[in-house]
């Protein structure tokens, strides 16, 4: 005999007489198989799964014998003891139970229940008892969905989505699927996601005898919310998860710079007005129109990686492109023209364009995992006319926003951009070497000279103007030869450095009333004291 886990007394089973939910019964196995091929399984292999456990299993018993739970309401006769099924005595026990709750079963008496006129069908006695039994837990919660998806609180039925673990395969999704069947003819979810188990680093299930455990709340306090929210994001949720103080330190790592992202674009657009200064999206710096094509796709990825709820594409994509193609590159170019460029001037103006554009989209797009942020940057966001006051308000970007404006010439000539950056690369490279031998200390000491052949000799020769800034060195020149794709030179730049700038040129002083900045400064300069 098995054992009770408690008393470790032997079990013995004994047959008892129960109430069944008939699957054969006006056909609800088959059209429980046909309703689980109307829902989004997440992942896939839920649907076998599902239907598997619907075609095998046995009728459904749905009574127990426990003292205390939501009644079966059926009465016995005292005489006979033939159950009492006429419908019109039971309706007045469903709305007692809708007015007083289910509570009244054991508060009232029979008599109390039934009225007056309630006879036994089958001998005649009006001498009834209550019946003990309870309904399944898994009825209750099974139900949950006709309880919540109502009129009573303006929710429609079925639900957009049912989440759980992989037990629940056997427990809630099935349950709530043979009522939503039996009762609406369908199934009362959608969709039905299952997420793994959470574990510790090394893969082991958490236990406190192991000494394992990391509570949500523990996590909260030493790291804040958000990070919490980051590290579920993160992970592939449909797999058993990970969690560790070492993972939670290089997410902490991971938020921060999300978090000066946005710190990034507030600070340089404190002086920007959506509704006044934007520059025509024809009009921006070629740069500033690759970056926003960039960010097009991330915005069309994500929008089908939430659709899929594929989350963590979302924040690796977002956090690759924040990291990568924002901090270590766009931003970094930026940061000359921000800096030094006449206020409203057009350089300067075309890359507040750019990065308002890109601010608006990331805090809506990051606004599902990073909520507290994300609402945080919305709230010191010069916003456009029409915003919600929240961004949880807000509709997801759309991915043609970004590049709004710019024509197919300009998505042509933006493919330039991905051989320049090729090109960037290799020359950094150069540079750290550089800066590791003390020949330059931080690259605007630097003149870069290129030698290069004929199919790269017109791209690089094209862009010249740009390619200091690109690189962000003072000077650099170009060469043609026919052998070598890419020859890098690097050699101290020529001139004295500018004060304004830091960049190093052979104009220091060209205008009398500035002798310490380079010509470019001093134009800036004059711009902005003309207004």
């Amino acid at each position: 005999y098995p054992h009770c886990w408690r008393c470790h007394n032997p079990t013995i089973f004994r047959a008892t007489e129960q109430w069944f939910i008939g699957l054969e019964k006006n056909d609800l196995r088959a059209r429980a198989l046909e309703a689980v091929k109307e829902v989004r399984w997440i992942p896939g292999w839920g649907l076998e799964r599902i239907s598997k456990m619907i075609a095998a299993r046995p009728d459904w018993c749905i009574s127990r014998q426990r003292v205390w739970g939501v009644p079966i309401v059926v009465f016995y006769c005292n005489q006979c003891g033939e159950p009492l099924t006429d419908r019109k005595h039971l309706d007045r026990i469903v709305e007692l139970f809708r007015r007083k709750t289910a509570d009244v079963w054991y508060e009232m008496s029979e008599a109390e229940l039934l009225g007056p006129e309630a006879r036994c069908a089958k001998c005649g006695s009006q001498s009834f008892r209550k019946g003990s039994d309870i309904l399944d837990v898994w009825f209750d919660s099974g139900a949950s969905h006709l309880a919540v998806l109502n009129e009573t609180y303006g929710l429609p039925w079925p639900s957009d989505l049912y989440i759980e673990g992989p037990d629940q395969y056997r427990g809630w999704f099935h349950s709530s699927l043979l009522v939503g069947v039996g009762l609406r003819g369908g199934s009362p979810y959608r969709s039905c996601a299952t997420h793994g188990w959470t574990l510790d680093g090394e893969g082991r299930a958490m236990s406190k005898s192991l000494g394992n455990i990391i509570e949500p709340q523990t996590i909260v306090k030493q790291y804040g919310a958000e990070v919490l929210r980051l590290w579920v994001a993160s992970q592939e949720f449909t797999d058993d998860v990970r969690i560790s103080e070492t993972i939670l330190a290089r997410l902490s790592e991971a938020y921060r710079k999300l978090r000066n992202t946005f710190r990034y674009a507030l600070g340089n657009l404190f002086d920007f007005d959506p509704e006044k200064d934007p520059l025509p999206a024809a009009d921006l710096l070629e740069i500033d129109q690759w970056i926003l094509f960039r960010a097009e796709k991330l915005v069309k990825q994500c929008r089908a990686w939430y659709d899929e709820m594929a989350f963590h594409k979302v924040y690796h994509a977002v956090y690759d492109f924040a990291t990568t193609d924002l901090s270590a590159v766009y931003f970094d170019v930026l940061k000359d023209r921000l800096y030094t460029a006449a206020p409203r001037s057009r350089a300067r103006r075309s890359a507040q364009t750019a990065l308002y554009r890109l601010n608006y989209a990331l805090v809506r797009l990051l606004s599902p995992i990073l909520t507290f942020t994300t609402e945080e940057v919305w709230s010191h966001m010069r916003l456009p006319a029409g915003a919600p006051e929240s961004v949880h308000l807000a509709l997801f970007p759309q991915p043609d926003e970004l590049a709004a404006g710019l024509g197919a010439e300009q998505r042509k000539r933006a493919k330039n951009w991905d051989r320049l950056m090729e090109v960037r690369d290799q020359v950094l490279k150069s540079l750290e070497a550089a800066r590791q031998e003390k020949f330059i200390g931080a690259p605007l000491e630097a003149a870069v000279h290129l030698t290069v052949n004929g199919d790269l000799y017109p791209l690089l020769q094209q862009y010249a103007a740009e390619l200091p800034s690109l690189f962000i060195v003072s000077q650099v020149t170009l060469e043609r030869q026919d052998e070598k794709a890419l020859s890098i030179h690097i050699g101290r730049a020529a001139g004295v450095k500018c004060e304004r700038c830091w960049k190093y040129s052979t104009d220091i002083g060209s205008e009398p009333e500035l002798p310490t900045v380079c010509g470019a400064c001093a134009a800036a300069v004059r711009q902005a004291l003309e207004g």
